[in-house]
């Protein structure tokens, strides 16, 4: 099979030819139609989240069918149709995070694209219990941002309460998707950008945001809540200027620029400053649940499966609507 794999932090993506894997008893093997590439695929190929497995194939936001099936497995059959996340193994019972239901919090996980291969490739195997059937209203390009935007950044949603007026910094992939929902449930949402970002403001306007502006700016009215989806530490104590009493802002990425100091006075008041973690399987599920009922529609950027070092690019450069997804087939 082709795949692109990263073999050093800080270097392009290389294409190489591997043995198609084989799944062990509880794995499926995938043949993979579409892989939506993340930020935090980003973070793992420029060294900013050490450790990764390497040689490593990156991509957790996969969609395609199933070719192959352990023998333990006994929830999905060969050719239906999955989705694979960033969560791909937990230990289920030996950490005190997983007997308490935070299995995103797990000892022992292990994630998709970074521990473990990921969906840079034209085949892949994964876990059963951490793949999930996709409603067939979403093609395969438009599912896979579904997978980690969607549901880290619902993740995420969830932990603004019952918000009306909700903050989204930095409008990429999880924020457009989000930004639906909270639309669908009532609620307003005010979109903050880099500055000048003139074309990603007037997206959000499209997407039914109330206000659009720079992430530098104060928004026409105090927030109930933020979510801060770009990378970006500063960001913090303008979220926390933004809020209002007793308001909430949630960090929504896995890696984030040093936070600078900021005084106490703009967390006081019963402010809340909180970061989210991965995702949990019933997050998957009700998002996914969710998703075909707003109905979410998820604008992609497609590349081919050897463009990826551009796909990358081109996040990198702030040049993507939406989100950029590698086409397999």
């Amino acid at each position: 099979m082709r795949a692109m794999i990263l073999e050093a932090p800080r270097q392009p993506l290389r294409l190489a030819e591997l043995p198609v894997p084989k799944p062990n008893p509880e794995q499926v093997l995938i043949r993979v139609h579409a892989c939506a590439v993340c930020r935090t695929d980003l973070h793992i190929v420029d060294g900013e989240l050490t450790h990764p497995k390497l040689p490593l194939i990156p991509g957790h936001q996969i969609v395609g069918t199933i070719e192959a099936v352990g023998e333990s497995v006994d929830k999905f059959n060969i050719g239906q149709r999955v989705g694979v996340p960033w969560l791909g193994y937990t230990c289920g019972d030996r950490c005190r995070y997983c007997l308490s239901g935070r299995e995103n919090l797990c000892d022992y996980a292990e994630f998709t694209g970074y521990n473990l291969d990921g969906g840079y490739a034209e085949y892949t195997v994964a876990d059963y219990r951490f793949c999930f059937p996709l409603d067939p209203s979403f093609p395969d390009l438009q599912a896979a941002p579904l997978l980690c935007g969607g549901l880290i950044g619902y993740r995420a949603y969830r932990m603004t309460g019952d918000a009306e007026k909700l903050g989204f910094y930095g409008f990429g992939s999880a924020a457009h998707m989000l930004i639906q929902l909270a639309c669908y449930q009532g609620r307003q949402v005010f979109a903050f950008t880099r500055s000048g970002d003139i074309e990603g403001q007037e997206f959000a306007r499209k997407l039914g945001a109330t206000w659009a502006g720079d992430s530098d700016k104060l928004p026409p009215e105090p927030l109930d809540a933020a979510i801060i989806f770009a990378p970006v530490g500063k960001l913090v104590p303008a979220a926390l200027r933004a809020v209002a009493k007793g308001g909430v802002v949630v960090c929504a990425g896995i890696h984030m620029s040093d936070i600078p100091s900021f005084p106490y006075d703009i967390l006081w008041e019963e402010r809340v400053l909180r970061s989210v973690a991965n995702l949990t399987r019933q997050d998957g599920q009700e998002f996914l649940t969710l998703a075909p009922k707003v109905p979410i529609r998820t604008e992609v950027n497609p590349f081919p499966l050897t463009q990826a070092n551009e796909a990358l690019d081109a996040l990198r450069s702030g040049k993507i609507t939406g989100t950029a997804v590698l086409v397999v087939d």
